[in-house]
């Protein structure tokens, strides 16, 4: 059986040895060397994957990420003369090479489709490689495309190879499932990600769930699980929401809500100070941004989205939608702050749509809602905002823009009531912008869209400002408690306190990956969110942890430290 697995220190000087056999004297791109051993510059950041047989390595392939700064395709290509260089979250596969022995078995395409599945899972978007030409149908067959652009090094002849990740996954499912899924029990897969991708759907946290059995057969075990990994509030509804809830769930249940939620709009628009019709409901966020979005563009369409941002807005533009998406990099160098004279910059562009979450989820940086307001106001005109407000109230008051929508031309607020108000299993949103944008979504929300349940819930919740805004203020007193604990694990760990009801922290490049950590804690009940399938910005060392109660937090901080010392142990 073959074991793919990352590969060790140890590995390193079969590595090199190979790589000297084969390109040195196999190959002749490189002349031989005393030390017959081929080494480059490139290789302290390399990742190497190895295919070995028992305790026998027998290929590796290599993969270049963008965090490295440079590429091995640098020294033959200028990037400014071929675009797909250029991308911020290019991800570069390289020297797939297997022992003679074991050529013509299933090693090079298994390390194909691992380097593949370890790029979508670090965040990556697009994959560039130099691919031989004597092999290049391996490559083609991988979903790869040839660009007809051949370089020469010794006596081989690449061509330049380049794919989209999400294309390339949904390949291998389409052309070559049968075939992995037959593979899939013959190999030892020791890496981090599934061996197969799912089906292509928006990334998400919540895997705590499935604690509960997918059909909720051990909801009971809901108190061994700690949910750290989704943004749920931690406390419970207003009291006279539960109180309502729970007089008669009987008749709650089998009730027929009001076709339209009009009532619910009506309240939202008293307690918010807007014009009812600037308001449309939806059954949370998610409702709302597939029913905009899909009204309003097109294959033809041109949106920004920041990077990183909420998973949801890449998976609606370019799977459902299939229009095209920029990215405004956030950088870790700067706190992930926007930067609004170059945000501003990048709407010369002249785009159809840009989204702006605020706070930022995953990042939890939030903008001034003035530097906003002015950031709009200086777009081109035809420009259309989408501001997300999920998690705004946690940043202080004045701080929404929803009344400056509402008034607007070009701009909308959509504000969920699931995580700010306990009302996540229920469900439940708002948008507000300009009254024509929220009559146009109004007509497209089937009736009885919201059940009787979140309408009633948001109806009451909405009615309680004062329990909130001190459950709030508790959160975030909460936050920082969590922060310093997670602080004082160790030197090397970097925790950033966001500006909403969570924090980031982010491991040393030389310690574990943020997916051994997140598999490690989930053995013990407390589920993380690791966020490397969300932007090749966090580089496969960052993970987000939800604020939770205090026992729970403790119990969080405590976890990870110990599964951080046992994964340090065993390396």
């Amino acid at each position: 059986m073959l074991e793919i697995r990352p590969g060790s220190a140890s590995d390193r000087e079969w590595i090199y040895r190979l790589r000297h056999e084969v390109y040195a004297h196999e190959l002749g791109q490189h002349p031989p060397n005393p030390a017959e051993r081929l080494t480059d510059a490139l290789d302290d950041d390399n990742v190497y994957l190895v295919a070995a047989h028992g305790d026998r390595p027998v290929g590796f392939i290599s993969v270049t990420p963008p965090w490295a700064g440079h590429y091995s395709i640098d020294k033959y290509l200028s990037r400014d003369g071929h675009p797909v260089l250029g991308q911020d979250s290019l991800f570069e596969i390289r020297i797939l090479t297997v022992d003679q022995s074991w050529r013509g078995s299933a090693a090079a395409p298994l390390l194909m489709h691992a380097a593949l599945r370890w790029v979508a899972a670090h965040g990556g978007r697009t994959v560039v490689a130099l691919g031989r030409t004597e092999i290049l149908g391996m490559y083609l067959a991988a979903g790869l495309t040839g660009t007809g652009t051949r370089v020469g090094a010794g006596a081989v002849t690449f061509e330049v190879l380049s794919g989209q990740v999400s294309d390339l996954a949904e390949r291998a499912l389409r052309d070559h499932g049968p075939l992995l899924r037959g593979l899939e029990p013959r190999v030892r897969w020791s890496l981090e990600m599934p061996f197969l991708p799912g089906p292509p759907a928006c990334q998400h946290g919540g895997a705590s769930i499935g604690a509960l059995g997918r059909r909720f057969d051990t909801l009971p075990a809901r108190g061994d699980v700690v949910p750290a990994d989704v943004l749920d509030a931690w406390y419970p509804p207003a009291p006279a929401v539960v109180e309502l809830l729970g007089d008669d769930l009987g008749w709650l249940a089998r009730t027929s809500p009001p076709a339209y939620p009009e009532g619910l709009v009506e309240e939202i628009a008293e307690r918010r100070g807007l014009p009812p019709d600037a308001v449309a409901a939806g059954a949370g966020s998610s409702d709302l941004i597939f029913r905009a979005f899909r009204g309003w563009l097109g294959p033809s369409s041109r949106v920004l989205l920041p990077d990183p941002v909420y998973g949801e807005y890449a998976h609606v533009v370019e799977q459902v939608i299939g229009c095209r998406a920029d990215r405004f990099p956030l950088r870790r160098a700067d706190d992930w702050r926007p930067d609004p004279g170059r945000l501003r910059d990048a709407l010369r562009e002249r785009y159809d749509l840009v989204v702006i979450v605020n706070p930022n989820n995953p990042t939890g940086v939030h903008t001034d809602a003035a530097d906003l307001r002015q950031v709009i106001a200086d777009a081109p005109g035809g420009t259309r905002f989408w501001i997300d407000e999920a998690y705004v109230e946690y940043a202080g008051a004045g701080q929404s823009l929803e009344t400056f929508a509402a008034a607007s031309g070009n701009a909308v607020v959509c504000k969920s009531l699931s995580k700010m108000y306990a009302l996540s299993g229920l469900r439940a949103a708002y948008l507000t912008g300009p009254a024509a944008l929220a009559a146009e979504l109004r007509r497209w929300t089937p009736p009885w869209g919201l059940g009787l349940p979140a309408q009633i819930a948001a109806v009451h919740a909405l009615r309680d400002p004062g329990y909130y805004a001190e459950l709030w203020a508790r959160t975030r007193a909460l936050r920082s408690g969590l922060a310093k604990r997670l602080a004082a694990i160790g030197d090397d760990l970097h925790v950033h306190e966001s500006a909403a009801n969570f924090v980031l922290l982010t491991l040393p490049r030389s310690g574990p990956s943020a997916a051994g950590l997140v598999a490690a804690c989930r053995r013990d009940g407390v589920f993380l969110r690791d966020l490397s399938p969300l932007s090749a910005a966090f580089e496969g060392r960052t993970v987000r942890i939800s604020v939770r109660d205090p026992d729970a937090n403790d119990h969080i901080a405590a976890t990870v430290s110990a599964a951080l010392d046992h994964l340090r142990t065993a390396a």
